[in-house]
């Protein structure tokens, strides 16, 4: 594969090492094309612009993934989140702002992926 090295290094910061090697490991000819798309459009092109810093980003990526019903990815962008220095308080916060904006059930299973996955990655 010829992955753009700005955005792999983005992806591997933000998402964890072992999460994108381990989707680089996986890819095959089918999807070897989809991991170089997103690794330089998504990852090189679009999170190391310097227009919004990380935070901003993972909030925003936080909300569009629960208004789009992405459970699995939102799991691993909260996770994202606090790499990129959001805190518990404001991933909260975030997922409050999506009841209004992305309905009540949208917001209702957000808070329970975030629930599970910052026990897991801050336990009280």
């Amino acid at each position: 594969m010829d992955l753009d090295q700005d955005g792999l290094a983005v992806r591997r910061e933000v998402l964890g090492p072992a999460h994108v090697d381990a989707a680089l490991a996986k890819a095959d000819e089918f999807t070897s094309d989809f991991q170089e798309m997103i690794t330089r459009y998504a990852w090189g092109g679009i999170w190391t612009r310097p227009g919004l810093d990380r935070r901003m980003r993972s909030a925003i990526t936080l909300t569009a993934l629960v208004a789009g019903g992405h459970l699995e990815e939102l799991a691993l962008h909260v996770r994202g989140a606090l790499r990129n220095g959001l805190s518990r308080d404001e991933i909260a916060e975030v997922l409050l702002q999506t009841a209004i904006y992305c309905g009540v059930p949208a917001a209702n299973s957000a808070f329970r992926v975030a629930r599970e996955v910052l026990a897991e990655e801050q336990p009280s």
